[in-house]
């Protein structure tokens, strides 16, 4: 474990910068949903939170590390504060997203060891070379999924869409069934 007293001010003031740069994870809302007239659509954070949740029972399911699968999701669109949430239309109109360099800028002056654990997560991330990655990756698509099946059920019905892509660019066993287990469960289950 690493002494806390041998963080100076100045890295501290990096990392608590770096807090305040993620807190517009909050306010950076989804942007295909707009195109889907969804009035108050969830943050890039709202997103995240259930990713995280997700990637961590696929994992689990498919005999990844949970707790790594879940950590790689958290850390999948932390880009986006600097890029924004870029919508299926506007991806083909713009310069592909380096997501490992948007996280090495992000990160540059904070310490070595904060800068390589960043580095190293959305690396594997991007890479999708290991079963947690596969795992997480599924989990954004199928937090989308869910998102779009609570849209559709509180009356929008332009969400095909994004449950049909979804759906077909899952690639985990586990994924595809808790996907067909969604499409035919109400969102109230829970309550029951």
């Amino acid at each position: 474990m690493t002494d806390a007293h041998q963080l100076d001010p100045e890295a501290a003031a990096e990392i608590a910068a770096f807090a305040y740069e993620l807190g517009g994870l909050k306010r950076e809302s989804r942007k295909g949903w707009n195109d889907a007239l969804v009035a108050n659509p969830e943050s890039v954070a709202d997103h995240t939170c259930r990713t995280a949740q997700l990637a961590a029972l696929i994992a689990a399911l498919e005999g990844g590390d949970p707790a790594k699968a879940s950590h790689m999701a958290v850390w999948h669109d932390s880009q986006e504060v600097r890029t924004r949430d870029l919508n299926k239309a506007a991806k083909p109109f713009l310069p592909s997203v380096d997501h490992v360099a948007v996280t090495a800028a992000q990160v540059a002056h904070m310490p070595e060891l904060l800068r390589n654990l960043l580095h190293d997560t959305v690396s594997e991330f991007e890479a999708q070379a290991t079963v947690e990655a596969v795992c997480a990756r599924d989990a954004d698509r199928l937090e989308c999924l869910f998102q779009a099946l609570e849209y559709r059920a509180a009356g929008n019905g332009l969400m095909q869409e994004w449950i049909d892509d979804s759906y077909s660019k899952l690639k985990t066993t586990s994924a595809i069934r808790i996907a067909d287990a969604a499409l035919t469960t109400s969102p109230l289950k829970w309550r029951q």
